[in-house]
């Protein structure tokens, strides 16, 4: 265990190596709420790099989290293949109509240039100016969609479905080309100065996807795409259970683990213990409701379950907190870790 103030930085490379840093790092991960912060509708606040490095800048001051969080939104992505995005008041912008309208036409679609994409610009910008803020203290948590989940994005998820199942050929050829753009994305945002990788893949989870099927596809493709990937990753399964494949998981060379709140945290840190680091699991959706005492209690909860030995990151379940989550509860949030989360945890009842 290390003593003393540690930087957000050294906290988490602590907690990654599976020791006990000074306490347990919270990563807050708000994107929407730098619009409210600045007072722009959210179309307005992600049209310049500028606004959304300040939000996060303010957002990470304010809450006293332990890593910037440079993610736009997930169509942002589907934005870069050609297609349209939503936006909405008060939540994140959605993709259009489908890119891919028929099977046929994954042979001819082909991934963008990242460098051609002035959306996806905007991002490398954005994690430029927080690399010049965070002068190496504040992790910078850059994003990606993996290539076995963003044809969900790409052409619906039941046209995706059949896709899967009856026309395995074809199924690859589009996976491939979702590696290739998925591996060059993630290395523009590593170039820009991205800390780390989160590489969302909600359809492998046992939510979505049977770990048999799992271990045909998702699996394969996870280890074939982070291979490419030249710097740390975190696999996030977006609030989807991943308990039955964390040994599968472990072989991708992934470091951390994004986990639900549908799952006992207990065991998923005994099933990761020494092997992932733990990320969540608060319920980003029941936070819309929480009191500031129903939060710290959700902390202390989360900490007693998962905190000891280090290997152990708070945050929410899901990867993006929703924007009608209140400043008192975010506020609690951040109380509550510096109460509870600091080690040695002996305030905290020994859940184990």
């Amino acid at each position: 265990m290390m003593t003393g103030t540690m930087t957000s930085m050294q906290r988490t490379l602590v907690t990654l190596g599976h020791s006990e840093p000074d306490r347990v790092p919270l990563f807050l991960l708000c994107t929407m709420h730098g619009a409210k912060e600045l007072g722009f509708s959210i179309r307005e606040y992600f049209s310049r790099p500028e606004y959304v490095v300040k939000g996060q800048v303010q957002l990470q001051k304010k809450y006293q989290g332990d890593c910037y969080y440079p993610f736009f939104y997930a169509a942002i992505e589907i934005e870069a293949w050609g297609g349209d995005v939503i936006y909405r008041d008060d939540g994140p912008p959605n993709a259009g109509p489908p890119i891919i309208r028929s099977h046929e036409e994954i042979e001819s679609v082909e991934p963008p240039r990242v460098g051609d994409c002035a959306c996806l610009s905007k991002v490398t910008e954005t994690i430029r100016g927080l690399s010049a803020h965070s002068r190496g203290e504040v992790p910078i948590i850059g994003v990606v969609m993996s290539p076995f989940s963003v044809p969900v994005m790409q052409m619906g998820y039941e046209a995706y479905i059949e896709l899967m199942y009856e026309q395995p050929d074809l199924f690859w050829t589009l996976i491939k080309k979702n590696e290739q753009f998925c591996a060059d994305w993630a290395n523009a945002q590593l170039e820009a100065g991205a800390t780390a990788i989160c590489y969302f893949d909600p359809v492998s989870s046992t939510t979505s996807t049977s770990p048999e099927l799992f271990r045909k596809t998702g699996f394969v493709i996870a280890k074939r795409t982070l291979a490419k990937i030249k710097g740390p990753t975190a696999i996030h399964l977006a609030s989807g259970r991943g308990l039955p494949i964390i040994d599968d998981l472990v072989q991708t060379g992934t470091a951390a683990l994004g986990t639900s709140t549908l799952e006992d945290l207990r065991v998923v840190k005994e099933a990761c213990r020494g092997r992932l680091t733990v990320i969540g699991n608060l319920n980003g959706i029941e936070m819309r409701r929480w009191t500031p005492a129903m939060a710290e209690a959700s902390v202390k909860d989360a900490i007693a379950r998962a905190g000891r030995g280090g290997g152990f990151i708070l945050s929410d379940n899901h990867g993006e907190i929703p924007s009608q989550v209140p400043d008192s509860v975010l506020f609690a949030i951040s109380h509550a870790v510096k109460k509870w989360g600091v080690y040695p945890l002996d305030q905290v009842p020994d859940e184990g």
